[in-house]
């Protein structure tokens, strides 16, 4: 009869094998696989409830994978069992409790517990365990299978978990390049962000993602993009003292199995309530520099995957790559327009400047100039930009040295004045280079001043014609005075001559030498007592005086 009941049992658990086996090879996700063996196991072997715990192995503890038929409250309790019993476990070996240890089972009303490690190839990957509410003993055949069982399981969720890496693999690779595509299409970095923060929970079926940038100024992190989440939960405090960012700033991954109780983030009532089971850290880096950490965050507990954890470094990477690309273009545009800005200011400078001004490079093109110089020289400004200097400039004339030359040349200030005719007219120009020095001493540019000085230049003349006239006019007044003394004597000698001349012929030539002396008398007359005097074009070049003279006194 014994024998009969004992192949009944073997019997009876073979079928609950086969069961469990067929069940759990229908199921590729290894999530699918720990929820299908605990809904199931209760019934198949007649316990109340059971649990999956995985081993993380960052932390070296057994965080929650699945749970059926115990309350949460149980669940979240700190110690599992007690350290005896589970370095037994951690050692290979299953461990039976047919007594009350804990406050925590008393409250759950949990008698007798079976704990079997869950391993494949003989590396603990996780804990199953059994447990009632009335007393058990668990005999040598029930222990016997149920570690068949928890090794299948390991076999299984093993197996998923390689199905799951591989398809995820093939999916990733597709999707690395959709988000490199999408990230690298703009230079625009609020597009760029917002984009990663979307497509990523929508790749990866998880909550939410977050991204925090370490700002260059304060080297401190800053949210600078989000989806997913509450501004209640995105506005809970700073995180940046948190154990898991401070792991992924020094460049590496941090997976967080069970979020709300994990010692590596801070704010565990901030995620229970917005309901993040678990997270993914992983640094987002410009070459070997981390300049932020992204954060992928789940409402169910999830046991992030190495390709998963490789994908989400792979997307960080590319995003990092988009962001310093757009970082720099953000600053290049910047310079930009500070140069515009600042060309904007010399040129409402040189515009406010009445003398003409053109700035030449090192190859003698006009690079900027003033709007006076565009409107003496009636030109736009297209017309100038880019042109030679000796195709623009009126005071440059052929054959002439240039000062550009000299300037470049000397490197030092230099000045000249230039006489050019233009349709007839001639016209005088007072040019001034200056050179502008780059950092190594070479000359960069060369500001060309220039005055119209026509006007100066031809009361300059008048004037120097004047002081000469002025000078002859006082040597004529000076010859005058001289020449009145002996003439008046002479004049007067010659009238008495002519009395007592009788020669007709003589007295006609004394008349005439009266007459002539008398003509120059006045001419004298004129010159010691004229005030003024002014000038007449004669022939050519030359020109004749015309002295006014003053009132001739009593």
């Amino acid at each position: 009869m014994e024998t009969v009941t004992k192949t009944s049992k073997e019997q009876e658990y073979l079928q609950v094998f086969q069961k469990v086996t067929r069940l759990i090879s229908m199921v590729l996700d290894p999530q699918q696989v720990m929820d299908t063996v605990v809904h199931r196991l209760p019934t198949l072997l007649d316990v109340d409830a059971a649990t999956i715990r995985l081993l993380d192995s960052s932390t070296n503890t057994f965080v929650l994978g699945a749970a059926q038929g115990v309350s949460d409250e149980y669940l979240s309790r700190a110690a599992i069992d007690s350290e005896e019993a589970m370095a037994m476990i951690m050692s290979g070996h299953p461990v039976t409790t047919t007594e009350l240890t804990s406050e925590e089972m008393a409250r759950e009303g949990i008698v007798s517990i079976l704990s079997l490690p869950i391993t494949f190839q003989g590396h603990i990957m996780g804990i199953m365990r059994l447990l009632t509410r009335k007393a058990r003993i668990f005999s040598t055949t029930d222990i016997s299978f149920s570690m068949a069982l928890a090794e299948q399981i390991g076999v299984a969720i093993s197996n998923a978990r390689l199905f799951s890496e591989m398809e995820n693999q093939v999916d990733f690779l597709q999707e690395v390049r959709t988000i490199s595509r999408l990230v690298n299409s703009t230079l625009d970095l609020n597009t760029i962000l917002q984009t990663i923060v979307e497509k990523l929970p929508q790749i990866m079926r998880v909550k939410a993602c977050t991204i925090r940038l370490l700002q260059p100024e304060t080297n401190k992190l800053e949210l600078v993009a989000a989806s997913g989440l509450s501004a209640a939960y995105l506005q809970r405090g700073s995180i940046r003292k948190e154990d898991s960012i401070f792991v992924a700033l020094k460049g590496e991954p941090v997976a967080i199995f069970d979020a709300p109780s994990d010692k590596r983030v801070l704010y565990h009532e901030a995620l229970r309530q917005e309901g993040i089971k678990s997270i993914l850290a992983v640094p987002i880096k410009k070459g070997n520099e981390v300049i932020g950490v992204l954060r992928l965050l789940t409402n169910e507990h999830h046991c992030f995957t190495a390709s998963e954890v490789s994908f989400a470094v792979t997307a960080a990477e590319e995003g990092g790559n988009a962001i310093q690309n757009s970082r720099t273009y953000q600053k290049i545009t910047l310079l930009f327009n500070q140069i515009e800005e600042n060309e904007r200011f010399l040129q409402d400078i040189l515009d406010s400047l009445s003398i003409q001004l053109m700035v030449l490079n090192t190859k003698k093109h006009v690079v900027m100039v003033n709007r006076l110089f565009l409107e003496e020289n009636n030109l736009r400004e297209d017309e100038v930009l880019g042109q030679p200097f000796q195709l623009i400039a009126p005071w440059s004339l052929e054959g002439q040295p240039c000062l550009c030359d000299t300037i470049l040349a000397s490197k030092e200030k230099a000045t000249a004045i230039v006489e050019v005719e233009n349709k007839g007219q001639k016209q005088w120009f007072e040019q001034t280079a200056t050179p502008i020095l780059a950092e190594d001493g070479a000359v960069e540019f060369v500001i060309e001043a220039v005055r119209d000085i026509t006007s100066s230049q031809l009361l300059a003349q008048e004037k120097m014609e004047r002081m000469k006239l002025e000078g002859v006019l006082e040597m004529a007044g000076t010859a005058a005075h001289e020449l009145n003394t002996p003439l008046f004597a002479a004049l007067g000698a010659a009238q008495l001559m002519q009395e007592d001349l009788e020669d007709e012929e003589m007295l006609e030539d004394m008349a005439m030498i009266i007459r002539n002396m008398k003509i120059m008398g006045e001419l004298t007359r004129k010159m010691t007592s004229m005030t003024g005097f002014d000038s007449k074009q004669y022939v050519g070049d030359t020109k004749i005086i015309n002295f006014a003279p003053g009132e001739q006194g009593g």
